[in-house]
């Protein structure tokens, strides 16, 4: 494994351990067996690092996007967007301690704003695709023509990310695969 994949490995289990505060920069070099200047080297800053871990080493909505895109027309539309529902709730729930974290860093959150910017990314794009992915199926006849997708993409990635978080709060008492079928059902009932 190279120097910057042992970093990034590194960031991710300090988060874990210590939270994102303390998850130091000092602490990520020591668990990753490296210097914090070889660490600068590999990052300029630790929203880079984070970055890094968040778009390398949490599970990515972008594969369950292109999943869900390679089967339009084909297959159980139900089934494709319960598929993709539980791919987005394990996202969220692997991704809130960093968001959290950065969330209530004014430093930190405006640094990662403009490192998105940049990039021209961020989380609106996913709630975008699945927009375009639903209409899609509206044109294929699949979907209702009636249902803003738009709306229909944001409630779904939105019901995603609270079942997520609650998940954190309590023990949820219905299963995520029927909770996921259950909310794509009603979004897509005629």
């Amino acid at each position: 494994m190279n120097t910057r994949d042992r970093i990034i490995d590194a960031a991710e289990q300090a988060i874990h351990e210590y939270g994102l505060a303390g998850a130091t920069t000092k602490r990520i070099a020591s668990q990753a067996g490296c210097s914090e200047a070889l660490l600068y080297k590999h990052f300029p800053g630790k929203e880079a690092l984070l970055l890094a871990v968040l778009l390398e080493r949490l599970p990515a909505l972008a594969p369950a996007l292109a999943a869900l895109r390679e089967r339009l027309g084909e297959g159980d539309l139900a089934g494709n967007l319960t598929e993709f529902a539980l791919a987005a709730v394990d996202f969220y729930g692997r991704a809130a301690g960093i968001a959290s974290g950065m969330i209530s860093d004014p430093s930190l959150l405006s640094t990662f704003r403009d490192m998105l910017a940049k990039g021209a990314t961020g989380p609106h794009l996913p709630i975008e695709v699945l927009a375009e992915v639903l209409r899609a199926e509206q044109r294929l006849g699949r979907l209702d023509g009636a249902i803003d997708a738009g709306a229909a993409a944001s409630l779904l990635m939105g019901a995603c990310f609270h079942r997520a978080h609650l998940a954190f709060f309590t023990d949820l008492a219905q299963p995520a695969d029927a909770w996921a079928a259950a909310i794509v059902a009603t979004l897509i009932r005629r």
